[in-house]
């Protein structure tokens, strides 16, 4: 009823599935004829669905989904559910399909990509990082193979000959980060051969909700060797002396600090007596106010690791440690300053784009998770993308129970940690998630102290998460674990190898505890469904205290209640602020998105004037045309003098680098305008009309400033051993390019908004060092 409704009123995940529940007899009745089929008639079935154009009639459905169905059968020993077909035919129409945890989203992607190359399409299948990606190419291999379809995947210690390789391929396998720097790196190549990624056809993502909406805002940025920013070790130390409330002052949210007048006498006696606000030098304000941030704001152990001698941000998503993502500006280089480590490369930004950006070149966009449904308005407000939900292959009958309410984190803790005594008892494994490294270990250590032992699972070890995650299921196993480190793998009851299976079901299954709510009830959801798959029996309860970050940052009030002897607050109305809340914190996040999409959508349109410029300049002779008409004679002259291929060339690579150079320009000046553009709000004007009104006019003539210089450049060329020698007229690629990634909240973050502030609107991008 509730879905008919939907579909009636035009909401989201309102995608009909009765046409495809309709071809579920038919596919089932080409069973028993496919089996008697040899693998190579197999795979000649499979190749002859390619003579038809997309999308696929109901016919080819039928067809498609029997050879899916029968080679999967024959080569990993799956026989797909109805409800997989399902997922299927919802991804092959474009649509995000939400199929719950252990339902089998891997092998009905795998039929849907080899679906869309069967027709000719080539198929990126992204994915939230390396090892999901490489896992899933090598596990449906044989699958891919016996339907006549080739796959490879990308990972970060790729080669650029294996990228180039994994990229022929009909479907590739990649992160979504990995994908997205292939494609910055390609934007700087000044031979069409140096490219590595084709065309983009059809991309098919994994943990849509994760890569779609948590990641949508995130820059991938390309960044070349510029002038190293050394790590100001001696203002880390005067900042370690400093006290709270009588030397700095943090904000009621934990989002801002700044320094008291008495602070501000003490550093300046530390530094010798220097004026922090001096005219004259202005640049040592910036660099206390930025260790101070690194000092203070910034974690080790929640926003943070230090591994092998490195800082590493931790993804706030997913709990695990975010592979090459730095704070921006001089903040990186004071936090390593803070913990004493090796201060890493800085550079300028080339070239960055948001991962949402990236997903929508794509024509044909689908992707599958567990929870998609909690986002559906997003998915089609950002993707036009409508959610289809995929029925369970067996009834869900996993107990959620409600959120249990603490006066403080003490009692919270000890309340779950009797719980994880008294069910441990029975032999249960037990799943517990938290919010971050910090906690994960303390509350390992309290349970320790309670005379249970645990496995920790957190970003400190996530080259294990898999390994670990699938033994959560073992008898007597408590597994400990930020939000979703381990994401992707089943956790089966019994085990990996569900030796035990029996007796762990019969004890009722994996036991979720979540150690607080998440930003978002979708995180929740995600935790719940670790436990319930394909039927499995299970439970889900929750432990939130007043003094959570969700309740501090989002609750409208936190004190005025009563509790039993516990510390346990059981009026419904307080229970209901939780929720609250929760609300808040995603309608926040929702925003965020909102205005870092509205924000890049200017970017993304003056940066595709750029690119499509620049691929006629890199493909054809649109540079070599342009500096014949602007500088003829010296043209001529050189043509004359060495011979027109050489003078093309020359041209090409000189007018690539002015629109290359400009582009990295331009960039910079976009980005020191969005750090100040949120001051406009308090002369009551919307930051982002001004924005917009600011960045137009500046970018008018871009084409026609970087054809100049390219005129002009050319004009000066100098001929040095029978060659052009572009580098006499400057031009000069980095000697080093790198890649990584960066927080993104336009207009209203708290951190862009200090360091706009420090440096007077006089910074570089956001996305840099």
């Amino acid at each position: 009823m509730a879905e008919s409704v939907r579909r009636l009123l035009g909401k989201p995940g309102a995608v009909d599935l009765r046409p495809y529940t309709k071809l579920l007899p038919a596919i089932e009745a080409e069973e028993e004829g496919l089996r008697e089929l040899s693998d190579t008639e197999l795979t000649e079935k499979a190749i002859d669905l390619g003579y038809a154009e997309l999308p696929y009639s109901p016919g080819d459905l039928v067809n498609l989904c029997a050879v899916g169905r029968e080679a999967a059968r024959r080569t990993l020993d799956e026989r797909p559910f109805d409800v997989q077909l399902l997922g299927v035919m919802a991804l092959l129409d474009g649509h995000v399909a939400e199929m719950a945890t252990g339902e089998g989203k891997t092998l009905a992607g795998t039929l849907a990509a080899a679906g869309f190359a069967l027709r000719g399409k080539r198929v990126h299948v992204l994915s939230v990082n390396d090892y999901l990606a490489r896992r899933d190419a090598e596990w449906m291999r044989p699958l891919y193979k016996m339907l006549g379809v080739t796959v490879g995947f990308v990972s970060e210690e790729s080669t650029v000959a294996e990228r180039k390789d994994a990229y022929v391929c009909d479907v590739t396998y990649a992160a979504v980060s990995e994908l997205g720097f292939d494609v910055l790196r390609d934007r700087m190549v000044t031979d069409v051969d140096d490219r590595v990624v084709p065309e983009p056809h059809v991309a098919i993502v994994d943990e849509a909700d994760s890569v779609l909406v948590d990641e949508a805002r995130v820059p991938l940025v390309l960044a070349g060797a510029a002038e190293s920013m050394p790590a100001d070790v001696e203002m880390a130390d005067v900042v370690r002396t400093l006290k709270p409330r009588l030397h700095y002052e943090v904000d009621s949210e934990g989002r801002n600090v700044q320094l008291t007048d008495a602070g501000i006498d003490a550093v300046e006696k530390s530094l010798d007596g220097v004026d922090l606000y001096s005219e004259e030098d202005t640049s040592v304000l910036p660099q206390v106010n930025l260790a101070l941030h690194a000092h203070v704001l910034l974690q080790r152990d929640v926003h943070y690791v230090v591994r092998d001698g490195e800082v590493r941000l931790i993804n706030e998503s997913r709990g695990r440690i975010a592979l090459l993502q730095r704070w921006p500006d001089g903040l990186q280089a004071a936090v390593e300053a803070k913990e004493k480590v090796a201060v890493s490369e800085t550079g300028e930004v080339l070239d960055s784009i948001t991962v949402q950006a990236l997903v929508m070149r794509y024509p044909t966009l689908a992707g599958m998770t567990g929870t998609a449904m909690a986002v559906a308005e997003q998915l089609r407000e950002f993707y036009e993308r409508e959610v289809a939900v995929i029925p369970s292959n067996k009834p869900n009958i996993r107990e959620d129970h409600g959120t249990r309410l603490y006066a403080t984190r003490e009692e919270k803790e000890d309340a779950l940690v009797a719980r994880v005594k008294e069910v441990h008892t029975t032999g249960r494994p037990i799943l517990i998630g938290t919010q971050d490294v910090a906690e994960s270990e303390l509350l390992a250590d309290r349970l320790r102290e309670a005379g249970l032992e645990s496995v920790v699972l957190n970003a400190k070890n996530d080259a294990d998460e898999a390994s670990i995650i699938a033994e959560a299921g073992t008898h007597g196993a408590i597994t400990v674990s930020t939000q979703m480190a381990g994401r992707g793998t089943d956790i089966r009851l019994g085990g990996s190898d569900m030796a035990d299976r029996d007796r762990v079901v019969e004890a009722g299954g994996l036991f979720v505890m979540g150690f607080g709510r998440y930003p978002s009830s979708r995180l929740d959801g995600q935790l719940r469904g670790r436990a319930g798959r394909q039927g499995d029996p299970g439970d889900s309860i929750f432990f939130v205290s007043m003094d959570d970050d969700l309740l501090v940052n989002h609750a409208p009030e936190t004190t005025g209640f009563q509790t039993t002897a516990e510390g346990e607050i059981t009026d419904e109305a307080w229970l209901g602020m939780v929720d609250h809340a929760q609300r808040v914190s995603e309608g926040q996040l929702l925003e965020v998105h909102r205005n870092t999409w509205r924000y890049n959508k200017l970017i993304d349109v003056q940066r595709e004037v750029v690119l499509e410029h620049r691929e006629l300049v890199l493909s054809g002779d649109e540079g070599d045309r342009h500096i014949r008409a602007d500088r003829k004679e010296r043209h001529e002259e050189l043509v004359e003098e060495l011979d027109a291929e050489k003078v093309a060339r020359a041209a090409r690579l000189i007018t690539l680098y002015h629109l290359d150079r400009g582009w990295t320009d331009h960039n910079a000046f976009l980005s020191e305008l969005r750090e100040g553009i949120h001051l406009r709000f308090l002369g009551r004007r919307d930051p982002l009309d001004e924005f917009n009104r600011e960045a137009v006019p500046v970018f008018k003539g871009f084409l026609d400033e970087a054809r100049a210089r390219a005129a002009a450049g050319f004009e000066e060329l100098e001929v040095v051993d029978g060659e052009l020698d572009v580098s006499s007229v400057g031009v000069k690629r980095p000697t080093m390019t790198w890649t990584y990634m960066v927080h993104d909240h336009p207009f209203s973050s708290a951190l862009e908004t200090l360091v706009g502030r420090l440096k007077g609107g006089r910074g570089s991008s956001s996305d840099t060092n």
